[in-house]
């Protein structure tokens, strides 16, 4: 469920009509072609995370394969961008409460939310599961009744209505009103409507069966992806006016609207608020499992490397502080600063990916060598697919660096990610040289950079058990082969 509903979200019901309004009908294709990016990059994910699951995820995954510097990059960066979305989320939620209660201050609802969630997060991890697992029924029930409803219409199948045929698909400027460049930047606008998939991976190393679970995830993606996400934008522009005003500002409204539902707006208020408080309480999980998984593995503050009850309780707080931290400056320096901080993230989640590609390709090989029954989701047409992956992030950079709208955001989080890189790569020199995380388990590193990173549900004599176990495992397979080599 955490994986159905982390697919719908604030980017798909508010984000669409940014990309519908810049490529009009074309957005279909907009976002059929991101799809297929993320596609490939929860593939590569899942192949990685099936055959290690971490609470670092793709954090452990470079570390493993590229370097400590890598693992501390990318884990950072993360971090970083889940935090400031989750202030992001809270101040559009608090948007929307303030207009059911006029009477009401907006800080107010930020500092409920943010209590809210954050208790929840300080709590087992089942309390998570179960926001999320009802925020996620929500969200695809009201996805659903949007398709039914969309489809029937366009079939001339429902009830006081008649059937657009293409009239708005082709009769308004064409399938295509803004030529390529309006398909660019709805490419740019639906590329990022995708993020916080990653978080599944994430949650899946406290699930109880982490490699069955990461592997129906991934593998259930395609369908997801293709019905809520392409299918409910090919309804929209099926339904109405791509060029309407309405669709800019709600294209899930105007749709409805369309079809005479009653209070069509309040629905999909009540619809984007679930979608925000739902990201809120993901991200506010990811970033501080993330940042657990770093401090363990020696790339973070000892102090956050704490967890009681299985829950990284100081991780967690961390995160919300700097999450509310991020709410504060929109309101003291909304033109500046909270500018700078959103702009660092603007293309954070390309970085995100790109390490996963080039991960996934060094782990798969070595894999391969030493570990093939880990191989339990295989990424697709290896390594074509994922050099093809790789070659559209690079495109989606190039296309962020032609665009005015976008330089900004692409320069921003450049120069983040080379801070962070330079960092990492000192930290790394001065601890001692390169040295990874072993393929055959985090436990049996030794250098401090590879200190273990395990699933937070397990107790640590449960874990530290199971890692002597390897450790042990490891060891005689080590004699039996020195011993076979001898005879």
């Amino acid at each position: 469920m955490i994986a159905l509903g982390g697919v719908i979200g604030a980017g798909l019901f508010v984000g669409s009509g940014t990309a519908i309004a810049a490529a009009g009908p074309a957005a279909i294709l907009a976002y059929a072609a991101s799809g297929l990016l993320v596609m490939l990059v929860m593939r590569m994910l899942g192949e990685m995370s099936a055959a290690h699951p971490s609470s670092g995820s793709f954090s452990t995954h470079a570390e493993r394969a590229i370097g400590p510097w890598a693992g501390f990059t990318v884990g950072w960066i993360f971090w970083f961008l889940l935090c400031v979305v989750v202030a992001i989320e809270a101040i559009g939620a608090a948007a929307i409460m303030t207009g059911w209660f006029p009477g009401t201050e907006s800080w107010m609802w930020v500092a409920l939310f943010m209590v809210l969630f954050t208790g929840s997060n300080l709590t087992a991890v089942k309390n998570f599961g179960e926001y999320e697992f009802w925020f996620a029924l929500l969200k695809v029930l009201a996805i659903v009744g949007f398709l039914v409803l969309g489809v029937l219409a366009v079939l001339g199948l429902l009830p006081g209505t008649e059937s657009p045929g293409g009239s708005f698909l082709f009769g308004e400027g064409g399938f295509f009103p803004n030529g390529s460049e309006g398909l660019i930047l709805g490419l740019l606008a639906s590329v990022f409507a995708y993020g916080g998939l990653e978080t599944v991976t994430i949650a899946a190393a406290e699930s109880e069966n982490p490699v069955r679970g990461v592997a129906k995830a991934v593998r259930t993606a395609m369908w997801r992806i293709a019905i809520f996400y392409v299918g409910s934008v090919a309804v929209i522009v099926t339904l109405v006016p791509w060029n309407s005003e309405a669709v800019a500002g709600g294209p899930y409204a105007a749709a409805l609207d369309s079809l005479n539902v009653p209070a069509a707006g309040t629905v999909m208020d009540v619809v984007v608020l679930i979608a925000l408080l739902s990201a809120m309480n993901a991200n506010i999980y990811g970033a501080s499992r993330m940042s657990y998984s770093l401090a363990t593995r020696g790339q973070g503050m000892a102090f956050l490397g704490k967890a009681s009850g299985g829950v990284p309780r100081r991780t967690v707080l961390a995160s919300s502080v700097f999450g509310f931290f991020a709410v504060l400056l929109s309101f003291w320096w909304p033109d500046t600063v909270f500018t700078w901080l959103l702009n660092m993230i603007g293309a954070a989640v390309l970085v995100v990916w790109g390490f996963v590609a080039v991960s996934q390709i060094r782990s798969r090989r070595r894999l391969e060598r030493e570990a093939p029954e880990k191989l339990v989701v295989r990424m697709w047409a290896f390594p074509v697919l994922t050099y093809v992956a790789l070659a559209a992030m690079l495109a989606v950079f190039v296309l962020m660096a032609r665009e005015e709208g976008t330089r900004t955001q692409l320069y921003f989080t450049g120069g983040l990610t080379a801070a962070l890189v330079v960092a990492g790569l000192i930290r790394q020199k001065l601890l001692g040289g390169s040295a990874s995380v072993s393929p055959a388990g985090p436990r049996s590193a030794a250098p401090a950079s590879a200190a273990p990173d395990v699933p937070l549900a397990k107790t640590e004599a449960k874990a530290d058990a199971e890692a002597q176990k390897d450790a042990d495992e490891q060891d005689a397979t080590e004699k039996e082969t020195a011993a076979a080599r001898r005879s």
